[in-house]
């Protein structure tokens, strides 16, 4: 099987990515972090006791709030969702589409200077419509993806001083990519035949991954201080358990596709029915600073083996993986978040951009991300979970380019998250 690297001037919107660049390895990665982080340009270094950090686990640990009496943290509860409009440009043609999708399900439970957490993510989407024309001008190849990856984590986090907190992740990856390609065939005066052959694939992913942390905090008077952080992810695989068959087909009057038969290929023969496919490691640094509960800035820098990705049931033959880098800046401004009086006083108000080189070569062209993003955290709480918030977020920004005959992004980000803040245990005053 030979997959080529084309893009079309028509896209649909299929499971949770609407990216052409979802055709290549396991799709556009959706994990970026929560709504508070990504409407600070992606940042992963700050980090509170009412907010959840999915990115860093050691963010788990930490010391008990001087508001409970120093008895213990909240507990914390988010999840996260979002909605996307896309503008996709060729050189030639344009087209709109749209996806929302679920980003994440998430609980933070601190037991002293432990803590853990655990959740449900979606990792990655696969979902595309494409198809070119060939040189007569007609309809060349069709090619058709859904799917994606899912996570479950286990996080623990542990503060090993004031200033110092280590953590660790441990993922259980799963899911299934499903994709399709058809090669259109004509007859000696251009006419499309009667009978047509499609290549359908299937692979079912499966296997663990662990993510490592630490956070060091260090004031620098009475009122700043600084935040770095580092977390480190091996390199992992996933197991591939993959099926292909060819089917010959007719189109009905409307163009929808009509099965005639069926051949699954042998892949044991070949040695690809169940492959290996690699995740590579990933290194993030971040430093900020700030006034607690007041303003922060901060910036992180990854860096990703990229060039490592392989699985060799697919031959992308215009298409090649580097190594990856992304580059966050963001903070916050509370104006007074013990304000009695005044409600914006208190709201949360956030921003960020980040650059991103993705890792993906398509034409011998990097294709590169940029992001401006917006964000409000709303005070919901009173009494007791008085921490809880709703974070909203904005985000507008730009992937790939029509260089080389490629396809431009421009996209229009909407998120969404309501955090839950609530305390379980609570020592009783009197006997």
């Amino acid at each position: 099987m030979v997959f080529v690297c084309v893009f079309a001037t028509q896209a649909y919107a299929q499971e949770g990515s609407a990216s052409p660049y979802s055709f290549y390895g396991i799709g556009s990665l959706n994990f970026k972090g929560t709504v508070e982080n990504r409407s600070m340009g992606g940042i992963s270094v700050y980090n509170d006791s009412i907010h959840l950090n999915l990115r860093n686990p050691a963010a788990y640990g930490g010391k008990n709030l001087a508001v409970y009496n120093n008895e213990s943290r909240p507990i914390i509860y988010s999840v996260g969702g979002s909605h996307s409009n896309i503008k996709l440009q060729s050189n030639s043609n344009s087209d709109r589409t749209s996806t929302s999708t679920f980003d994440y399900l998430a609980v933070a439970i601190p037991l002293g200077k432990l803590g853990f957490g655990f959740g449900l993510l979606p990792y990655s989407s696969v979902g595309y419509k494409l198809e070119n024309s060939n040189t007569n001008g007609d309809l060349g190849n069709r090619y058709k993806g859904e799917g994606g990856v899912n996570r479950t984590y286990l996080s623990f986090g542990y503060q090993l001083t004031n200033k110092l907190s280590i953590g660790a992740t441990a993922d259980y990856n799963f899911g299934n990519i499903k994709n399709s390609s058809i090669e259109f065939q004509y007859n000696t005066n251009n006419e499309l035949l009667i009978y047509q052959t499609r290549e359908d694939n299937k692979s079912s992913l499966s296997g663990l991954s662990f993510n490592l942390g630490a956070y060091y905090t260090t004031k620098l008077n009475d009122k700043l201080e600084i935040q770095t952080s580092l977390t480190y992810t091996p390199e992992s695989k996933l197991k591939s358990t993959n099926k292909r068959s060819f089917s010959t087909f007719t189109f009905d009057p409307f163009g929808n596709e009509n099965e005639l038969n069926t051949i699954d290929s042998d892949l044991e023969s070949q040695g690809l029915e169940t492959t290996d496919l690699i995740i590579p490691s990933k290194l993030t640094i971040g430093v900020g600073i700030g006034e607690p509960r007041n303003w922060f800035a901060g910036l992180d820098y990854t860096t990703q083996q990229t060039s490592n990705f392989s699985n060799r049931l697919y031959n992308y033959q215009n298409a090649t993986f580097e190594n990856s880098s992304t580059i966050s800046l963001g903070g916050f401004y509370i104006p007074k978040f013990n304000a009695f009086s005044g409600y914006f006083k208190r709201v949360t108000y956030r921003g960020g951009l980040r650059f991103e080189k993705t890792g993906l070569k398509v034409n011998n062209q990097s294709i590169k991300e940029f992001g401006i993003s917006f964000g409000l955290g709303l005070p919901v709480g009173s009494g007791r979970d008085f921490f809880s918030n709703v974070n909203l977020g904005f985000e507008i920004g730009e992937r790939g380019t029509t260089s080389q005959n490629l396809i431009k992004e421009n996209f229009v980000n909407f998120q969404l998250s309501l955090s839950l803040n609530d305390r379980w245990f609570e020592k009783r005053k009197y006997e």
